[in-house]
């Protein structure tokens, strides 16, 4: 346990900002899944709606560095992929 006062401090305002930083990765995660399960529902529209979502939420994560800000831009990318191949899919499977 810490002796000085400004240890203390210290200590109390660390916690407050883990609380703070987990209610976002979690926010993070539950918006990662909405998308995934949209997908394999193929509901390619709420998928897109969700994502825009998705990439505000990931775009203020990286400016207060609670992920790297290129981390946010690959896990953007990919997940844009993702949506991209599922409607390429749909789309050749109702042309046949």
């Amino acid at each position: 346990m810490a002796n000085l006062k400004s240890s203390k401090k210290d200590i109390r305002r660390a916690e407050r900002r883990r609380i703070r930083n987990k209610a976002q990765r979690t926010k993070l995660r539950t918006l990662k899944k909405k998308i995934t399960k949209l997908l394999e529902e193929r509901k390619i529209e709420e998928a897109k709606q969700t994502f825009r979502e998705y990439c505000r939420y990931l775009d203020r994560a990286a400016r207060k560095n609670l992920i790297h800000r290129r981390q946010a831009d690959r896990r953007k990318s990919r997940t844009a992929l993702a949506i991209n191949k599922k409607e390429k899919e749909l789309a050749q499977t109702q042309q046949s």
